[in-house]
């Protein structure tokens, strides 16, 4: 058995692309090498900022000789047929053999290839690997055709056993494979040779070359933590900008620095944001205060004076970055304080889309959602109207144009300086969530109302204007929109009919619609008019109207089956709840297909189950053969076995309990209900042949499924379930 060891040794990688770059070299190369016949124990990838490399382990010295027959044309096809058979074979008319096959003869191709040395193989693969790599962007240098994500200086090749190794002999672009690498760029930048994986990890090293990057990361955040402690501070967890930062450095030297206490009253995400996106900091908090004091920086390289000059000039850089966003601050306050009306007049100058109208418009629509839905939610209507109008004004400050991943968390900010209350000022920040399945629901009432309002205001827009997703397509994130407010419905036990606030929704953004396209042709309206007043004078289709809503109510109830079947609710437990009535209701659709899921999960319920497609398929068979519908007049009078009487009186039981039970929305109680049907239905089958040759106790008897069936489906329609 041979390992083989490879290094792709180039400038620097950006650190986005590393982690998919080492996958996609082992799978590249792994697959190639098993495809040509060979085998691994195992294979390892890693990645610095200037090397992807490639170990496998346990390789075969050589591919197995593979033996293959081909069945031919027969030997009296035209000869057309049997010159196509030897293109694909590659062999000539007196290599093949002649062989009876049923009542003819064919030609058969016995196609023998001899094992191959892996050194071979590595080369074509590795070649190949190189040559198709799939970077998302890469670039050519000097007079050569190979693209590389940055220019490409050396490959190392090694194949070796317990005898040593040896260069795999490739050469591409004029570069040929060695056995050499070099260092540190600034530390140790003279090439070595190695002879094995663990001689270029141990080599790597004493060049101050870490080469895992599990191993940089836990070191940068070990030492960042440490000196934070000393101090009596702590880091900012910070899981994606530690894998970038990692992705920068091949010998990591953490530093700690102090922010300057002119910009220490600056908001916490202020500090961390500028910090994170311009100059890649860790940012460092007070426990006790909560304030940003200081932060954490990763250089390249030591230094004789331990990073002072290092720390010197990223925080004269930093000064200047944080002096800006004072600047930015300070000047938002002013307007804040003055009550936000700049902002508010120039959001009518922005467009929100070509065909729905401007910001502002977006906002008044917003706003009066969120006042339909504050009663639905526990929040005070006047409130929710304000808040929504309130929430999105932060666009137009100059902190959230510097950094837009701001909006929201700075609105809050500016809405508590403008003098409004807590629950108003906190919708501003929380009416985007949740933005994706691990960022939190909002639960304050004010909150909920904006920010279902405002997913559904966007939904709602697009579907008036025919802007759908379309298979993998989503260019404005519908579909996280929808799975945003089942989160939020879901999340705060909202119980509400969606598909009225849908209609809202439709109707506002029809009339921004119409209303848009009226402005754009000239004389239509004779008038300036409002939005509103066009609106009020509008005649809509409603028939269109509603078959939108019914459009968007499907797709979300495409999506809560997706959420669904994410938390484990089988998808056709799902299609039996949302086939009854009240599948606008997400809350007590979830409620139902729980309880459901839960019921079918029992001895009782499985075997209920089979009961009633038992019964729903006699029933069925004999309604399509009769032509007439078997749902009424059974009569316990013509019964003629106990286990008849049994069923009728179980019946009985089962109405009385089940329909106060859905009534008060006990599903749980509704379906032991329906568990006590189970023992009397098989005793029922058992016993009772239902298309007897009395047309009476057969008609009887057939009105007797349907009443198991009709009982049954006020719970959940289960003829939708497998099984």
């Amino acid at each position: 058995m041979s390992d083989l060891l490879i290094e792709l040794f180039s400038e620097e990688i950006p650190a986005r692309m590393q982690a998919a770059a080492r996958e996609s070299l082992k799978k590249l190369v792994t697959d190639g090498l098993v495809e040509a016949g060979l085998t691994y124990e195992g294979a390892g990838a890693f990645s610095t900022p200037r090397r992807l490399v490639l170990t496998v382990q346990g390789l075969t010295p050589e591919s197995r000789p593979v033996r293959e027959e081909r069945k031919g044309p027969r030997t009296d096809a035209p000869q057309a047929a049997l010159e196509g058979f030897l293109r694909s074979t590659g062999l000539t008319l007196d290599q093949l053999e002649k062989r009876a096959d049923k009542k003819a003869e064919v030609f058969f191709a016995v196609i023998e290839k001899p094992g191959r040395k892996a050194a071979e193989i590595v080369a074509e693969v590795l070649e190949r690997s190189i040559r198709n790599f799939p970077w998302a962007k890469s670039m050519r240098w000097g007079s050569g055709n190979l693209r590389w994500v940055r220019p490409l200086h050396s490959i190392l090749c090694l194949l070796g056993d317990e005898g040593g190794a040896e260069v795999v002999p490739m050469s591409i672009d004029g570069i040929e494979a060695g056995n050499t690498t070099a260092g540190h760029r600034f530390m140790a930048p003279a090439r070595f040779a190695v002879t094995s994986f663990d001689d270029y990890a141990a080599k790597l090293r004493r060049a101050f070359v870490m080469l895992d990057s599990a191993e940089r990361e836990a070191h940068i955040w070990n030492d960042a933590q440490n000196q934070a402690f000393a101090r009596g501070l702590e880091v900012v967890p910070d899981a994606g900008l530690l894998a970038e930062v990692a992705g920068l450095v091949e010998w990591p030297v953490v530093l700690m620095g102090a922010i300057g206490a002119e910009f220490l009253h600056l908001p916490p995400e202020v500090l961390q944001t500028s910090m994170r996106e311009h100059q890649k900091f860790f940012s460092v908090r007070n426990p006790k205060s909560g304030r940003i004091e200081g932060f954490v920086t990763v250089a390249n390289r030591e230094t004789a004076d331990q990073g002072a000059t290092i720390l010197k000039g990223n925080l004269k850089v930093l000064s200047a970055r944080l002096s800006d966003a004072r600047f930015f601050w300070e000047n938002d306050l002013r307007v804040a304080k003055a009550g936000m009306t700049d902002w508010a007049e120039g959001l009518k100058a922005v467009t929100f889309h070509n065909k729905l109208g401007s910001q502002a418009d977006r906002i008044a629509r917003i706003a009066a959602l969120a006042r339909e839905i504050a009663p639905l939610v526990g929040a005070d209507p006047d409130q929710a109207e304000r808040a929504a109008k309130l929430a999105k004004l932060d666009l137009r400050s100059a902190m959230v144009g510097e950094f837009p991943e701001l909006q929201g968390t700075m609105g809050r900010y500016y809405a508590l300086e403008a003098g409004e209350t807590d629950a108003i000022a906190n919708a501003a920040r929380d009416h985007y969530s949740p933005l994706g399945p691990s960022d939190a629901v909002p639960t304050e009432p004010v909150s909920v109302a904006v920010a279902l309002a405002d997913k559904i205001d966007t939904l709602t827009g697009f579907w008036a204007i025919e802007e759908k997703p379309t298979g993998s397509k989503d260019p404005f994130a519908l579909r996280r929109a929808a799975l945003g407010v089942i989160r939020l419905v879901l999340g705060n036990g909202v119980r509400c009919n969606i598909g009225q606030i849908i209609q809202s929704g439709l109707v506002s953004n029809e009339i921004a619609r119409r209303f848009v396209e009226a402005l754009e042709r000239p004389n239509v309206l004779a008038r300036p008019v409002s939005v509103e007043a066009f609106g009020a004078e509008l005649q809509l289709d409603l028939t269109a109207l509603g078959e939108k809503r019914q459009d968007l109510l499907a797709f979300f109830h495409d999506r809560l089956k997706v959420f669904l079947r994410d938390q484990g609710i089988r998808h056709d437990v799902i299609d039996a709840c949302l086939a009854m009535p009240g599948n606008d209701d997400l809350t007590l659709l979830v409620k139902r297909a729980e309880a459901l899921q839960a019921f079918l999960g029992s001895d009782d319920g499985t075997n209920l189950l089979q009961g009633f497609k038992r019964a729903n398929n006699i029933l069925t068979q004999a309604e399509q053969k009769d032509g007439v519908e078997y749902s009424f007049g059974a009569d316990p009078k013509f019964a003629e076995t106990d286990e008849e009487r049994a069923l009728f009186a179980a019946l009985d039981a089962g109405d009385a309990a089940i329909k106060p039970a859905m009534a008060r929305e006990d599903f749980a109680a509704a379906m032991a209900a329906m568990a006590q049907l189970r023992a009397p239905i098989d005793a029922f089958f058992t016993a009772v042949q239902i298309n007897t040759d009395n047309a009476i106790v057969r008609r009887n008897r057939l009105n007797l499924l349907h009443r198991i069936r009709a009982l049954v489906a006020q719970v959940a329609d289960l003829t939708r379930v497998e099984g």
